[in-house]
């Protein structure tokens, strides 16, 4: 049971009812998590907005959900597991792919030094080696796209502990159990 109630849409006013109006028309629904977040409207709109934001990293879709998927099972988060291997599959990554990622790896070398970094940026919190910034550039990534994984890998670590701390209930298909390291 959530330790930090879920607004319902159909009960919000204000600033919380115009942001969730806004993810229900882009969404279909309003996830379990935005309607935990809702309950500040400044937490949600600073979510909806870094999310929105990494829509212009050259990173692209697919890569954001893997790194996702590689930070929620490094922090136990089963809310962002099962909701970035619903919505990976939505976007066509299969699902061995997404086993992959949760263990911060991939078949592909250039996504596999991303999900390494990534994992390397939670661990080190930041403080990566000069030998983990060469190997992620001699993958082919610049320094922009270092700032997106980084942007990436941050954003996941916020809605994974949001989630943690709220034990939001899980409202995409569930996972039998969270992959572990």
């Amino acid at each position: 049971m959530a330790r930090i109630k879920a607004l319902n849409p159909e009960e919000t006013t204000g600033k919380t009812k115009e942001l969730f109006d806004i993810v229900k028309s882009k969404m279909g629904m309003v996830p379990n998590m935005m309607r935990t977040l809702g309950n500040s409207p400044a937490v949600l709109n600073a979510y909806l907005g870094f999310n929105a934001g990494l829509n212009y990293s050259s990173l692209g879709g697919k890569l954001g959900e893997l790194i996702a998927l590689t930070v929620a099972n490094e922090n136990g988060c089963n809310y962002c597991d099962a909701a970035h291997s619903y919505i990976g599959g939505k976007i066509g990554i299969n699902t061995e792919d997404i086993e992959n990622a949760r263990h911060a790896f991939s078949i592909d070398p250039k996504v596999n030094a991303a999900l390494l970094f990534s994992k390397e940026i939670l661990e080190t919190k930041g403080a990566v080696s000069n030998e983990s910034l060469q190997r992620v550039r001699a993958a082919g990534y610049d320094d922009p796209q270092i700032l997106e994984i980084l942007a990436q890998v941050s954003l996941s670590i916020f809605t994974n502990y949001a989630n943690i701390l709220a034990d939001t209930d899980i409202d995409f298909p569930q996972l039998t159990v969270l992959s572990q390291n």
